[in-house]
């Protein structure tokens, strides 16, 4: 099969919807044989049929189902390419001292435990091979607070980066490089749900609602438009591409300049409320 990504063998967690999905998608679309994981059978099922890709049931923060998984792919393709950790959720809304620790537990455990997880259990397939592209699924909230509905999420974030540095520094002797990529206000499912399980409007996905969230981050950023999951495939493409073989350890932002500030306009329009507010006093 040819394409980018022809011959290469990939495993993307968390592919069920979303970027995941896209991401499978393109990798398909370039050429590679995929396997995904996900925890809805049927929503899972429902994308191999789509894509051709293979559905592994399995849970990303299990560390036993990340064996089982990687195992399960590299004993059909006798390697291992790419290991795209995207799988993750939603967190409830409320801050440090105000939420649940057992929420932060469900956080590191799928956002950083499950990511370390899967990163050990790929790397001796890697490592043998002398080459292979881990890219991990960070998020803009890594790197700034403010940016999501739940510190705790921003917290498991920025530890994902950091893995990333230390996994990249530490595997880049044999061919194995570790890159994350930073999604934005992103238009997808994951804004449906509440702490990684289904909240009530979990049964609304529909185009409709999604482009709402886009118009509505549209005005966030220096790119006026919404993030959609087709951005973040578009840069995970790269990454597990041998177009990219030369970069290890970085972090890509895809967030529309949101993470710098503010539009001009936006400010000039803080000004002038904060101007009429004083002349009214």
């Amino acid at each position: 099969m040819t394409g980018r990504l022809g011959g290469k063998v990939a495993l993307v967690t968390g592919g069920t919807s979303g970027i995941g999905r896209a991401i499978v998608q393109r990798f398909r679309a370039e050429g590679a044989a995929v396997w995904f994981t996900g925890r809805r059978a049927e929503m899972g099922e429902g994308v191999a049929r789509d894509t051709g890709a293979t559905f592994v049931k399995a849970d990303a923060g299990s560390e036993a189902d990340a064996k089982a998984v990687v195992a399960q792919v590299v004993a059909a393709a006798g390697r291992l390419d790419v290991l795209v950790n995207n799988a993750g959720g939603g967190a409830p809304t409320g801050g440090i001292a105000d939420t649940d620790l057992s929420e932060f537990d469900h956080m590191i455990a799928v956002h950083v435990r499950g990511v370390l997880a899967h990163i050990r259990a790929a790397w001796p397939t890697m490592r043998d091979q002398g080459a292979g592209s881990i890219v991990n699924i960070a998020s803009i909230a890594g790197h700034r607070t403010g940016m999501t509905n739940n510190p705790y999420y921003s917290i498991a974030k920025a530890a994902v980066l950091h893995l990333t540095r230390n996994a990249a520094m530490e595997f880049g002797r044999t061919g194995v490089r570790v890159n994350s990529i930073s999604p934005g206000q992103m238009a997808t499912e994951i804004f449906f749900k509440e702490g990684g399980r289904e909240a009530p409007l979990g049964k609304a996905r529909s185009a409709e609602a999604i482009d709402r969230l886009a118009a509505a981050f549209a005005q966030e950023q220096a790119i006026p438009r919404g993030g959609r999951a087709e951005d973040i495939a578009n840069a995970a493409l790269f990454l597990a591409s041998d177009e990219s073989t030369f970069m290890t350890g970085e972090d890509m932002l895809v967030e529309g300049g949101a993470i710098w500030g503010q539009r001009p306009e936006q400010y000039a329009a803080f000004m002038e409320r904060m101007f009429e507010g004083m002349r009214r006093r």
